[in-house]
């Protein structure tokens, strides 16, 4: 007669906790299924554009192949990694900019009606305003140099850092507001304990569109007028047709994007406890 194994423990709420290394391969199987699809459609457009580029239906000069631009992406990475620096360094800093100027109009949106009133179409206006359009002003205003680019990446970044923070807020859970408020704690103790642990997941959500964004507003601002950065060499290279440059800085872009996304989901992951679905006010954070 055979034993079956042990129960997992019971968590607090009734459900079986699944041992950690079921969970583990659980996660490893659930991220290979759902980057397997990308991962192969990619492949085969590498594939095709690899085939498209060495049997010659497209020139080298309009369209190098993959190979040829991972090679200069290697071969000249000190040249791309040293451009990459001032470009991160404008989108990290403008980023943060906008999460400090986003959370404080979020906040006084939901706490003042008179505020949201005033504000919310300023913010729609300073979306709909084309940023190529604004960029050569900041170019006349601030000069060559990182202020512009820091600027365009505030303006671009920081809407869906503020919508989704607003969004955040309202959405605490009235009943759990009363009994902290019922219990003494004043209108800002009820925010830090309530609102800001509920809006979270919402915050990181548009942090997620917010730094994708910054990385588009960057490399405007470069486009427009800089002195150095990813941008810059780009367009050095668009205006000497050294497409394998331009595909390379293009590359380099992108990891730099990934990277900065995939550092904003790990903040989340290790800030944001549980899903919204199932937050009490216990794992809110209690009094």
């Amino acid at each position: 007669m055979t034993t079956s194994p042990a129960a997992a423990p019971a968590t607090p709420d009734g459900e079986r906790r699944t041992r950690p290394g079921t969970t583990a391969g659980a996660r490893l199987g659930t991220a290979a299924r759902r980057w397997l699809p990308s991962g192969v459609l990619l492949g085969l457009l590498v594939v095709l554009w690899q085939v498209a580029s060495s049997t010659g239906l497209v020139e080298e000069y309009v369209l190098p192949g993959p190979l040829t631009v991972a090679e200069s992406m290697v071969v000249d990475a000190d040249q791309y990694w040293e451009a990459s620096v001032p470009t991160l360094g404008a989108i990290t800093l403008g980023f943060g900019l906008s999460v400090l100027i986003a959370l404080p109009i979020a906040i006084g949106m939901v706490y003042s009606r008179i505020v949201e009133r005033a504000l919310y179409p300023l913010l729609v206006l300073s979306q709909v305003v084309p940023k190529v359009a604004i960029a050569p002003l900041f170019i006349i205003w601030f000069g060559f140099g990182d202020p512009p680019k820091i600027l365009m990446v505030v303006l671009i970044s920081f809407f869906p850092l503020v919508i989704d923070a607003a969004v955040g807020f309202h959405a605490a859970r009235p009943e759990s507001l009363m009994l902290v408020r019922s219990m003494g704690a004043s209108r800002w103790q009820a925010f830090w304990k309530i609102r800001f642990p509920w809006a979270l997941p919402s915050i990181f959500a548009g942090a997620k569109v917010a730094i994708t964004l910054a990385v588009v507003g960057a490399v405007v601002a470069e486009f427009v007028g800089a002195d150095r950065g990813l941008g810059v060499l780009i367009t050095q290279a668009r205006g000497n047709l050294d497409t394998v440059t331009v595909f390379a800085g293009i590359g380099y872009l992108s990891i730099l994007g990934l990277a900065l996304f995939a550092v904003v989901g790990l903040l989340e992951r290790l800030l944001v406890r549980g899903s919204r679905s199932g937050r009490s006010f216990e794992a809110a954070g209690g009094l």
